[in-house]
């Protein structure tokens, strides 16, 4: 999804030439370590190749696309940050609306993607955090992986139809751009990287059977290795999805993405290639809960 460009769920691939964004948020968001999962391929949300634009316009839908996308499209990092940026506002949320609520994360799975959320407002935001961590990680850019995200996260009508535009958006040419094959996989002795990490999420609606939530994130994308010509980069940005409560749970039935909020960057230099590449190794994602 790209910044300010909210437009409904289910269409494939978009995107917009500033690079990644971030999402916003306002509430802390606890996390655990998952049993028995390595968590490899956390990724980022992205915003979708421009060229399934058109695909997107005709399906009516539209997704939060890989990272990717948007990193395919950058020339020269990212944007310049102010899109979801937000100044003060007359009201500000209480202490309670940014602290974690303390219950334990689910313990279920739906294949890799935790499942098993509370039919409640916290729940949902759960949901929400983990849908966006499975909708960031490398196993978008692989369509038999991807096919299986999608089926797990979205609800099944929308699901059916974003199969399609998502496998046209990830054609072979468009994985070439990102230094992948055909299969979504990357050149022997480099790793690809597509991670998102949510900072906090925050309840925009709840009402009992729909929530809508949003989750601001930050995300690692790029390829990682002797050759590469794209080293891994940073983005922010705020995901907003549209949940329903179903017979599998919550669902999601739309979402929308947009750039920042974005903190100034630090000064801590940037790592070799070989250490980021023994980092995502070795260092596993997590389990996200409200």
């Amino acid at each position: 999804m790209s910044p300010g460009d909210e437009r409904g769920y289910g269409s494939g691939p978009s995107r917009t030439d500033d690079g990644y964004s971030t999402i916003g948020g306002t509430r802390q968001t606890r996390t655990r370590l998952p049993d028995g999962e390595g968590g490899d391929g956390y990724g980022t949300p992205r915003r979708p190749a421009r060229s399934s634009r058109s695909l997107v316009t005709v399906v009516g839908v539209v997704v939060l696309l890989i990272a990717a996308i948007a990193f395919a499209n950058m020339s020269g990092g990212g944007g310049d940050g102010n899109d979801g940026r937000s100044g003060s506002s007359g009201t500000k949320p209480d202490s309670s609306s940014t602290a974690a609520t303390g219950t334990k994360p689910v313990t279920g799975k739906n294949g890799t993607i935790a499942s098993g959320f509370a039919h409640d407002e916290q729940g949902a935001q759960s949901a929400a955090s983990n849908f966006a961590v499975a909708l960031g990680s490398v196993g978008m850019f692989k369509k038999d992986s991807r096919h299986e995200i999608v089926n797990t996260i979205y609800a099944s009508d929308a699901a059916e139809r974003l199969k399609g535009p998502q496998d046209a958006a990830y054609s072979a040419d468009f994985l070439g751009k990102l230094g992948l094959d055909p299969d979504g996989n990357a050149p022997q002795g480099s790793v690809f990287v597509s991670r998102t990490i949510p900072v906090g999420t925050k309840l925009e609606a709840f009402e009992g059977d729909t929530a809508k939530v949003s989750v601001w994130y930050t995300g690692l994308i790029g390829m990682s290795g002797p050759e590469s010509t794209d080293p891994v980069r940073t983005s922010w940005k705020t995901w907003t999805v549209q949940l329903s409560w179903t017979s599998d749970g919550w669902r999601a039935v739309s979402d929308a993405q947009k750039d920042g909020p974005a903190p100034v960057p630090g000064d801590v230099a940037a790592s070799s290639s070989e250490e980021i590449s023994k980092a995502v190794e070795e260092y596993g994602g997590f389990t996200y809960a409200r």
